[in-house]
Parts: structure tokens; sequence; C-alpha cells
């Protein structure tokens, strides 16, 4: 007999195709943890959980490699048998919470007998969300923040312990210093023991002697922190940045993670294309046809951009680094479209000199 999980299908998940690129797999994924998040509105904790999962798999290369020849991120998934034991045998009536007179998980059941029981996660804070509005000069040179919230931190006091400061831990009178309990189950197949963690120590084998006084032994509360945040330079209108272990703390966990999703001001002046900076730049008939020196606001101060004589409507003058950085010392061009504004109204000496250059044939 053969009994396979079905595995699931993290391309789906993420909206995108098997040959997606690296830099499809993250935009994909930061755009959909910004709209599941649980602090939105739109948020749905179960899809922002998956979307992770799928993207800790398909953004690592060798995990993505497995997942696509197996299905799964270990070849040796699912449970495989030689058809002596349970062949035939109808499982339907023995689901948990079942009628036939048996309550038991089949995960727990195989884990104990087959797998040596179920591996425990390590406990995991909450994710948090926050937008930063950025000037168009930040988002292209970035720059360093600090942003203030309100959040479950670990104690300051204590950090993170739960006892006051110069006390001992002690041991866990309900697990005895092992951070786990045993617990016999008794199901159809026989006696089975399994752990679970201590919900006194949470699995940490000790308690506070003497609890803290600032958190009262929970070795975290909620206060006002501090985060710096670091915008690298050229970072989009949209993007979302992800900081570690930056989010709510748990007791005896890891911190979750800090999402900030980028919102860039327009600028009166320039666009960005890549590394470059874009621009629109209106030129009098009489300097296209003579040439002029106009003065150019960039973001790295006034210049003197000179407009060749006989430039024609639409053609880019390129200003050479002073667009966006992109390597150490690096750093794209401004790109001048220009745009070449016609009178409306012509005086009788401008309209007789133009009629002259039109005899002379141009």
């Amino acid at each position: 007999m053969y009994i396979k999980t079905m595995s699931k299908d993290y391309y789906q998940i993420l909206g995108i195709d098997k040959s997606a690129s690296k830099d499809d797999i993250k935009k994909s994924f930061r755009n959909l943890a910004h709209k599941y998040h649980p602090d939105k509105k739109t948020g749905d904790d179960a899809k922002f959980k998956e979307i992770n999962e799928a993207y800790s798999v398909l953004s690592d290369e060798k995990k993505r490699q497995q997942y696509d020849t197996h299905g799964s991120t270990s070849p040796s998934s699912g449970f495989q048998g030689n058809g002596g034991g349970f062949d035939g045998f109808d499982f339907s009536q023995f689901t948990q919470g079942g009628n036939g007179g048996f309550e038991f998980d089949f995960g727990d059941i195989f884990g104990d007998v087959f797998g040596g029981g179920r591996k425990q996660q390590a406990k995991r804070g909450r994710d948090i969300s926050v937008d930063l509005e950025l000037s168009f000069e930040d988002a292209v040179f970035g720059t360093d923040r600090t942003v203030l919230l309100n959040k479950v931190s670990k104690c300051s006091s204590c950090t993170g312990t739960g006892a006051e400061k110069g006390t001992e831990l002690e041991t866990c009178a309900k697990c005895s210093g092992k951070g786990s309990i045993r617990e016999v189950k008794r199901t159809f197949f026989g006696q089975f023991e399994s752990n679970s963690v201590c919900d006194i120590c949470n699995g940490l084998g000790k308690v506070p002697k003497v609890k803290c006084n600032n958190c009262h032994g929970h070795g975290i509360l909620k206060k006002e922190s501090e985060i710096k945040i670091k915008i690298p330079p050229g970072i989009e209108n949209g993007e979302m940045m992800r900081l570690s272990g930056a989010g709510e703390a748990v007791a005896q966990g890891i911190p979750g993670d800090l999402y900030i999703k980028i919102y860039v001001k327009k600028h009166p002046t320039f666009k960005k294309d890549g590394y470059n900076l874009v621009m629109d730049l209106p030129v009098k008939l009489t300097d296209a046809l003579l040439g002029s020196t106009v003065g150019l606001a960039t973001l790295d101060g006034q210049i003197d951009l000179k407009v060749p004589e006989g430039v024609t409507h639409g053609e880019i003058l390129r200003v050479k680094g002073k667009g966006v950085p992109f390597e150490k010392g690096s750093r794209g061009d401004i790109l001048i479209k220009i745009s070449i504004q016609l009178p409306k109204k012509l005086s009788k000496s401008a309209r007789k000199a133009i009629e002259e250059l039109k005899n002379e044939g141009m």
C-alpha cells in the first residue's frame, strides 16, 4: 500500500508560472503579502501563512528544485508500506471526532509509530506592517528612517527570561525541567506516547524564582519601540521591505517580521525610469534654431544645460551620472526630452523673418 500526502501547488498560491524568475516570485510575494496581511482590511491569516510557506520554498533555489522534482521539499515525503498491515481497511470511520467511538489524529499516530514523534515547531511572534512615505529625493538616494511602533517586545529589564534582575531561574515543577509533558494516547492501534510543550515554562524547563516586576514574569510586554529602517537607493513606489525579527515578540520563541510598504511622492520635474531620471524640457523655437544655455535644477543642484543649435522636437539630451545610484560610485543619467514650443501669434517682423526663411527653402 502507498499513502502520500497531497502537496500544495506553490506556484498557484503565488499566482505565477513554473518558469517564473526570482524577481517575479519576489514581486508576487510582496503584493500578496501586503494584500493578505492580518493587519489589513483584506487580511487573511491562513492565506498569509500559505503565501509565506510558498515563498520560502520557491525563493530558495535548492528547495525549489526539490519541489519541482518531487512535489515536496523532501524527496522521501509520504509513507510507503508493503501492503501487509492496513491493506483494504476502511479508515473513514476512524477520523478525528468520528462516530466510530475512536477519536485520534492520524498525524500523531503515524508520527509516533513511523517517524519518532512530530517535531515541535518553535513559536513565532506576529508579523506587523507599516506604510512609509518618502520624498522623491530620499527614494532616489536612499535614507535612514526611524519609526515608533507600539508592539509586543522582549522585556528589557529581564531580557526575556521573566525573572527579576539578580534572581535565578528554578526548575519547572510541572515538567521537572524537561520542557515538555509526556502524554499517553490510547488508540485503535494500541497505546502510544507523545510529547507536548509545557504550558508553564513554555518549553524552557525553568521558571523565574522571583518574577520580573516589569513584565510580571512573562518575559514580554507591550511597549513603544524605535525601529531603524535603512532605505536602499532607487527603491520603487509600492515596493515592500521586510525586516526579519522586527515584528512582535513571543515568550520563548522567535519574533515575527516587520513589513514596510513604500510610498514615493511625485516630483514636479522628474520621473524614474530604472536607474535614469527622465524629464520634458520646453524650448523656444529660436533657442532650438540658434542653440542656447538653460539653467536646470537637478537633484544634485543647479547645472547649465547646453541646448545644441538645430535641436529637433522629441530629441533626447543626456546628462551623465546625475541619475539613480545603483553601484558604488555609479549612477544612471538624466534623460531630457526636448519639446519645441511654437508661438501662437506672430508679430509683423517675426512673420516677415519667417517668410524670408521660407523663401530660402528652410
